[in-house]
């Protein structure tokens, strides 16, 4: 895996940062007028590859939604705004944390409805992963959510290990009880 041409070797988490906002229609509700929670996961996922592919200057997939809540309802006619950043670059892979918040047209109050990671890969035009800048956390902020990142990748590693082993395991047993 070698770096991209022309791309530094880090970036700072402000050059990443994005931001997108929708007003929730009528398509977009369940029963109840509030916003469907898939399509709220389809307005973080743009958002947080819009952070990812500032970040990594090349194609970007989405690997994982590590987490996610939902805090809120939407309604109808709201205006939802998504902000995404980095919090961390590893080798071709970054975190990317995304807030959602929900706006009354009419009286402007916005409250905070839903938060999530998410892992995109950075991919060249064969589909390969390629090495992504570092990035850089220059504000308090900005620490404790690369710091935040690295557990949730030993904690995404730590799972992706113990599935691995109840697969196989079950693939034992299976097999012991087929002979």
């Amino acid at each position: 895996m070698s770096p991209q041409p022309n791309v530094p070797s880090s970036r700072k988490v402000a050059e990443s940062m994005s931001e997108m906002t929708e007003i929730v229609l009528p398509n977009d509700t369940n029963t109840l007028h509030n916003l469907l929670g898939g399509r709220l996961m389809h307005f973080i996922d743009l958002t947080g590859a819009m952070a990812a592919y500032r970040h990594a200057r090349t194609h970007v997939v989405t690997a994982a939604m590590d987490h996610i809540d939902f805090i809120r309802p939407v309604r109808l006619g709201d205006l939802v705004t998504l902000k995404s950043s980095v919090n961390r670059a590893f080798t071709s892979s970054m975190e990317v944390g995304v807030k959602a918040w929900a706006e009354d047209t009419r009286s402007g109050e916005k409250v905070h409805v839903a938060s999530a990671y998410l892992v995109f890969v950075a991919i060249d035009e064969e589909g390969h992963p390629v090495k992504v800048p570092k990035i850089e956390p220059q504000t308090p902020d900005e620490l404790r959510r690369y710091a935040g990142a690295l557990r949730r990748r030993e904690h995404r590693e730590a799972e992706n290990a113990r599935r691995r082993e109840a697969k196989q395991a079950t693939a034992a047993l299976q097999e012991a009880a087929e002979s």
